[in-house]
């Protein structure tokens, strides 16, 4: 399982769709998101992100909340 925290998410959809796609993201999306999941998977391509997309970059692993 690869998870995404929510704010990470968020900035990215910030900085390719602008603070009101961000916004709505934000209000939507829940805290985490598994890149594993049909319904976060769907979540995501309503901001035109890609599962895969997030797998490569965190090398399969959840990044660091920390």
């Amino acid at each position: 399982m690869v998870e995404i925290p929510k704010a990470a998410l968020v900035e990215r959809i910030r900085s390719r769709s602008g603070p009101e796609a961000a916004d709505s993201a934000n209000d939507e999306l829940p805290d985490r998101l598994d890149l594993d999941s049909d319904s976060d998977a769907r979540l995501l391509h309503r901001y035109n992100i890609e599962p895969d997309e997030l797998r490569e970059e965190f090398g399969g692993g959840s990044p660091s909340t920390g």
